[in-house]
């Protein structure tokens, strides 16, 4: 394997310790959730995602540096869990939006009425 391929499959540091620039990688997505139904070892992550080892151990070193996930020893096997308090930036953040997007439907909704209103009558 040429170093270009090796270092195309093998993820990236993040250069930053900001929550959301980790969760900006797909698979570090797919990594958080696959973690949601409970904790799990490297090599069930990697069964489920069919990434490599190293791939999933170097997202899953970024998502414990920004406090996403942690790590328990048991016996040899290192246990991953979510660990949710971080994401609190994301729900505030996505918050405003979904206020936003409900005024909008709700305007939309009072709009729809009146028009229904108005052939009503006619």
């Amino acid at each position: 394997m040429s170093i270009r391929e090796y270092i195309g499959r093998v993820a990236r540091s993040s250069t930053t310790s900001d929550a959301f620039n980790a969760v900006a990688e797909v698979r570090r997505r797919e990594i958080l959730d696959a973690l949601i139904a409970g904790e799990k070892a490297v090599g069930a992550i990697v069964s489920d995602l069919s990434m490599s080892q190293p791939q999933v151990s170097k997202h899953l070193r970024v998502l414990s540096a920004v406090g996403l996930v942690r790590c328990r020893a048991e016996g040899r096997r290192r246990l991953y869990r979510l660990e949710p308090a971080p994401l609190r930036p994301f729900r505030d953040w996505l918050a405003k939006y979904e206020r936003a997007l409900d005024e909008r439907l709700d305007r939309m909704d009072a709009y729809l009425k009146e028009l229904q209103q108005q052939g009503d009558r006619q």
